[in-house]
């Protein structure tokens, strides 16, 4: 088991006691008996003999009546100054008074620092060393204050603070939550060691030291206080000490559990910069002990890694429990559905990272998806000299398999899970007016959700339970389904994903690190790691807004979220940027009476919803610039910023959590007990990803690819096809015979995915569309062989289904659907015969509306065909019916036929009744009939459809120019 450590808080040069010394009690002298007596003697003047001596002679300092008129009207005297001078010493008396009240109630209870007495600074000083020197002799409470030697010292050099907190975080991960704060006023100290630190590569430590506490002498009791006083140099301290030994079983079996409580015989665990002759180092044998108590101290220290979930800075991360994986269950093909995607053999030269990354994949994908239907809709409202075409281009290379990696790894279940459980999370702790607890990481197992608490946080609300203990919270998939989408703020957005030990997924919460997360190691396996990261918090499901600064690489992801995704040319543009953030929501907290950016996220705050800025600094910093970015960090968590910076080989000053990328891929951070099979994203599927997104940029100008089907049909009489299938509305195949029952459905659903994509289809996302939860390869195979029998061959003996020089599947020409008819003919229509002849334009559109029968797919069984969420078809179809209506209404229109614009244009709303382009001309087609009654109507009808939302301004816009009288009859109507 790893020894348990305590940072130091210095960079160096602690004595290191390597022969343990008897433990001597520092005795009273008879000089401690004279400093007691004269602050005695100077208390009892100070407190009795001041104000019997003003009494005496200046009288009590309140007037006998109460007449402020008749004061002012007084003449100014000496006598006035006087006794406005008399008032003033009074004031200071009671000040005075009060401190000495304080400091004897913190001395006496043994508990806690002081107080402070407003403006009282070298008052409270002053009594605090007076009590001290009263209470020298005393029991316990001499030793929770200073000395008298410090008399001359100011009061805040006494309270400056701590350089090195070793207070513990409760939870797996253990870490020091206080090392990050600390940090901060440790690095002025560090900044003259950065440079020998960082050519080192290492930073000294003190061995494990342990203290006994011995029985009393006198009256003089040891105490946390002066231990912490005579080791670490700073009786404050004595709260590292109570953190590193609280709770944890002591040689007479009962526990510390509050800082005054502790006995004779008990151990105490020191932070690793202690120093002083009465310390026990180990592992070393301490000769001048008695066995007894050397084994007392052995037996301690194994107590250390468990007291608190993994202690110091050796701290442990256990994986969640793991729930047996449900038995599997046949699906409609007579295969196995199992609860996790099964492993295949053959990968077709598909990106393994991606296709071991679901969470980024699925993100990626939804991205993409929502870009592509995004240039779709400019484009249909886009001039005509700007229309960028309906088709999206077809990627090929490097593209293609990244596409395709995609489409086969994509967990999206699992990120509406993820996402529908944390909000749900934040909507009942808000419904109890509970605060959101600080999570440190999120374990996927199986579907179950553990969270990772910073310490525990009582009870979680149902249906979530807690977890192997009281700082892990779990859900289980089953529990997770119930939760529906809530309108509530995302409550961890900087989760992202690290990667997998054994079943278990990892994702760390950057935003609630108490400092800097390092990642050392190459600087290409690095930029993989901070290229997953920077893909992944741009694009996932579970967060809202955010802001993700990229420095030292990255400048090429910005398409892939540019509201989120910015890049800075280099480390001072950085500290300059973030100096500032972290004034102005330090300032803004404390405006908003926030104590962190998580109560601003839930409750009665919710609508502030405070937005994460994730830094990611790729590039290894300089000793200096290290210094200002960990100072930057101290207070970032609370913030709600989250460092991940670049160590290279060495260590970085005032990293709080440090992690190492292998050449290997796998992901150490010894201190958290962690080594993963990390996340990665390559070079060269980095550029992949990047093309996808740059082609499907809706930005992009009038050079893009055209608006050419990547599949024509011969629309001509000689042009029939063997096989026929309906996809517009019902589903129907004409020229196959029904298959077997039970394969019946999934084979349509195999032949409906190559007709959506007559590009080719890879063998991998053909199975992963059909069985999104995995399947074996000879399922698959078996699959493919079925579906090839089925669709049989042409005359001339060619399979109708075969594959490309890929290896993906492809349909042969004499397979086609209505929706490539569809586009052939408005293809021809528009760009083809049609343009030179009229006839033939009016008669090829006609056709192709009569095709529209729904939309598509419309009658697909409930739980099949989900892939279609990852298709952009569903914003195709509609698009491609109205640009069709639209054109035969244009048609009709030329020769004055408004009855018959007003049939194709009610048509193609059958099936795109939310573009508005229909509706604007179909008002102007009822305009030119001439009826004002029709026209009324009309608008009054599209009134009801717009709901709340109101008309769009255009549509408004040109009412008001059809029907001016539009807004009175309205009103008139409500």
């Amino acid at each position: 088991m790893p020894r348990r450590r305590s940072p130091s808080s210095s960079s160096s040069t602690a004595p290191r006691n390597r022969t343990p010394q008897p433990v001597r009690v520092r005795r009273r002298t008879f000089g401690d008996f004279v400093k007691a007596f004269l602050a005695f003697v100077a208390l009892l003047a100070l407190l009795v003999g001041v104000p019997f001596a003003l009494a005496v002679t200046a009288g009590w300092p309140f007037p006998e009546t109460f007449e402020p008129m008749e004061w002012l009207k007084q003449d100014i005297s000496v006598g006035t100054f006087l006794s406005i001078l008399t008032f003033v010493v009074w004031l200071a008396w009671a000040q005075f008074t009060a401190c000495v009240l304080v400091e004897m109630k913190a001395a006496l209870s043994g508990v806690g620092v002081p107080g402070r007495v407003p403006g009282a600074g070298p008052s409270q000083l002053l009594a605090r060393q007076l009590v001290a020197a009263v209470l020298l002799v005393g029991a316990t409470a001499a030793s929770f204050t200073p000395g008298l030697s410090q008399l001359g010292q100011s009061l805040d050099g006494n309270q400056r603070p701590t350089v090195a907190a070793a207070q513990q975080t409760p939870g797996l991960f253990a870490q020091q939550q206080e090392q990050a704060s600390g940090a901060a006023a440790a690095l002025a100290e560090q900044a003259s060691h950065a440079e020998a630190a960082a050519s080192t590569g290492a930073r000294q430590q003190g061995d494990t030291k342990f203290y006994r506490i011995q029985p009393p002498e006198g009256r003089h009791h040891d105490s946390l206080w002066e231990i912490s006083e005579r080791h670490l140099g700073d009786g404050r301290r004595y709260k590292e000490i109570f953190e590193l030994n609280k709770d944890r079983t002591q040689p007479d079996g009962s526990k510390l559990s509050e800082a005054s409580l502790i006995r004779p015989g008990w151990i105490m665990e020191m932070p690793g910069d202690a120093r002083g002759g009465e310390l026990v180092e180990m592992p070393d044998e301490a000769p001048e002990l008695s066995p007894e108590v050397r084994q007392q101290i052995r037996d301690y220290d194994r107590t250390g890694d468990h007291a608190q979930g993994g202690g110091g800075g050796a701290a442990e991360v256990s994986v969640p429990e793991q729930r047996p994986a449900p038995a599997p269950a046949p699906d409609e093909a007579g295969g196995q559905e199992h609860a996790a995607p099964a492993r295949e053999t053959s990968t077709f030269g598909l990106p393994e990272a991606l296709l071991a990354a679901p969470l980024l994949a699925a993100g990626l994908l939804g991205a993409l998806g929502h870009r592509r239907r995004q240039a779709l809709w400019q484009s249909a409202f886009a001039g005509i000299g700007g229309r960028r075409g309906m088709e999206p281009p077809t990627p090929t290379g490097d593209a293609q398999d990244v596409q395709d990696a995609l489409l086969v790894g994509a967990d999206p279940e699992g990120v509406r899970l993820l996402d529908r459980s944390l909000r749900g999370l934040a909507a009942s702790l808000a419904a109890e007016s509970r605060p959101l607890p600080t999570v440190y990481a999120a374990w996927l197992t199986k579907g179950d959700l553990h969270l990772q608490l910073a310490q525990p946080s009582g009870k979680p609300p149902a249906p979530w339970q807690l977890g192997q203990d009281e700082t892990l919270w779990m859900l289980a998939k089953d529990d997770a389904g119930r939760y529906e989408d809530a309108d509530t703020a995302a409550p961890f957005p900087g989760l992202v994903s690290l990667g997998t030990m054994d079943d278990s997924r990892l994702l760390l919460n950057l935003e609630a690190v108490p400092g800097i997360v390092s990642l050392s190691g190459s600087e290409a396996d690095r930029a993989a790691v901070f290229a997953s990261v920077a893909a992944e918090l741009a694009t996932n499901g579970w967060s809202d807004r955010m802001t993700i600064t990229l420095v030292g690489f990255g400048e090429d992801l910005t398409p892939l979220a540019p509201s989120r995704l910015r890049h800075l040319d280099g480390i001072e543009a950085l500290i300059e940027t973030m100096e500032a953030e972290t004034r102005q929501r330090r300032g803004a907290l404390g405006a908003a009476g926030h104590d962190s950016v998580l109560t601003g996220r839930t409750g009665p705050a919710q609508h502030t919803r405070w937005a994460p800025h994730l830094v990611l600094l790729a590039a290894e910093p300089s000793a200096e610039d290290a210094v200002t970015l960990a100072e930057l960090s101290a207070d970032a968590s609370r913030l709600g910023i989250g460092y991940l910076v670049g160590a290279g080989d060495g260590e970085l000053p005032g990293a709080a959590w440090e992690m190492q990328i292998t050449g290997e891929g796998r992901l150490l951070a010894p201190l958290l007990g962690l080594e993963l099979d990390a996340q990665l994203l390559p070079a060269a599927q980095q550029r992949a990803v990047v093309e996808l997104f740059v082609d499907a940029d809706p930005e992009r100008g009038p050079d893009g690819p055209g608006d050419t089907p990547p599949f024509l049909v011969d629309v001509s009489e000689q042009g029939r096809p063997a096989v026929y299938a309906r996809l517009v509305g019902p589903y129907e195949i004409i020229g196959l015979d029904t298959p077997d029952g039970e394969r019946s459905a999934l084979l349509h659903e195999a032949l409906a995915l190559l007709l959506l994509h007559r590009e080719g289809v890879h063998p991998r996302v053909l199975s992963s569309a059909l069985w999104p939860r995995g399947v074996t390869d000879d399922v698959r195979e078996a699959l493919i062989e079925r579906l090839r029998a089925w669709l049989g061959t042409d005359p001339d003996g060619t399979p109708r289904l075969g594959a490309d020089a890929t290896g993906r599947l492809t349909l042969a020409k004499s397979v086609v659907s209505d929706l490539d008819v569809l586009r052939s003919l408005y293809h021809e229509a528009t760009q083809g015969r049609g343009v030179d002849s009229r006839a033939v334009r009016g008669r090829l559109l006609t056709d192709a509306l009569v095709l529209v029968r729904g939309p598509l797919l419309a009658d697909r069984p409930e739980g099949r065909y989900r892939w279609l969420g990852h298709e952009i078809v569903d914003a195709q179809l509609p698009l491609l019916v109205a640009d069709t209506g639209l054109a035969l209404s244009e048609f009709h229109m030329e020769k004055d036929r408004a009855e018959k614009a007003i049939e194709a244009l009610n048509a193609a709303l059958r099936t795109a009744s939310s573009d508005e382009r229909l509706w604007n001309e179909l008002l102007r087609a009822t305009h030119a009939l001439g009826d004002p009654a029709r026209l009324t109507a009309l608008a009054a009808d599209l009134l009801g459809r717009s709901g709340a939302r109101g008309l769009p301004p255009r549509t408004e816009a040109l009412l008001d120019e059809l029907l001016p009288t539009w807004r009175d009859d309205a009103a008139l109507a409500g």
